[in-house]
């Protein structure tokens, strides 16, 4: 039966999570140096369609998501939630401006840094949540898995092709770019060690797995509410 305190304190850490991440988006933006490679894509979709880079972003992960399901894989709360909160969130901010844009390289150079570090941090309340990975990810997994390829490999197709792709579509590559797609294992990998967090260790819960334990709680609170006297599943789950 799900303990709900234990529940929503993985939702509050999923949602921050979300949070910090379209923050770092967004102070890596702002660098003006060159875009991640999936902001790159991001930002040429928004570009070419006239939509904003946060609708961008929930369209895209959208498809990836859909593809990673119909190559096996199988999607969490958190990636549904990812889809769609980080590109909420990211329109949010950018229409606050509340983050300042980098008036020089220098500047800007600190600023992307600073913004990987965010979404490191952001990975790892994100993914220490446990609701399941993001779609992106989801979809680097299962053409590993089908292609028997390394996850490096594959993780540097998609996002060389996720570069291509949006850099012909307008948006901005520079030595951002390169800088991203090298540090960004640095950032999420002294991240993780400073706080001591192995995220494999950590077993993700799928979509249906929640909702099953959701329909369990259900049925306990009525068997306790019936006044059911019998040893149950639900009492060994309350042990």
């Amino acid at each position: 039966m799900i303990q709900w305190k234990q529940f929503f304190i993985r939702l509050l850490r999923l949602l921050l999570g979300l949070l910090l991440y379209a923050v770092g988006i967004v102070v890596t933006l702002n660098a003006r140096i060159g875009y991640a490679p999936w902001d790159v894509f991001h930002v040429g979709f928004a570009k070419t369609t006239g939509i904003s880079i946060g609708t961008a972003s929930i369209i895209a992960g959208a498809v990836i998501g859909i593809v990673a399901v119909l190559l096996g894989e199988k999607l969490g709360l958190g990636t549904i939630l990812n889809m769609v909160l980080i590109g909420v969130f990211l329109d949010l901010i950018l229409r606050l401006s509340i983050i300042p844009q980098a008036s020089n390289f220098v500047l800007g150079t600190i600023m992307l840094i600073i913004g990987l570090f965010i979404i490191a941090l952001a990975s790892y309340f994100y993914i220490g949540s446990a609701f399941g990975a993001g779609p992106r990810d989801s979809l680097m997994v299962a053409l590993t898995r089908k292609t028997k390829l390394s996850v490096g490999v594959c993780r540097g197709t998609i996002e060389l092709l996720a570069v291509l792709a949006g850099w012909m579509l307008g948006g901005m590559v520079g030595f951002g770019t390169i800088l991203s797609a090298f540090a960004i294992g640095f950032c999420v990998q002294t991240t993780f060690k400073l706080l001591k967090f192995d995220a494999a260790e950590i077993q993700h819960e799928t979509f249906v797995q929640t909702y099953k334990q959701f329909t369990k709680s259900k049925e306990c609170q009525l068997s306790d509410a019936e006044g059911n006297n019998e040893p149950t599943i639900c009492d060994q789950a309350k042990q």
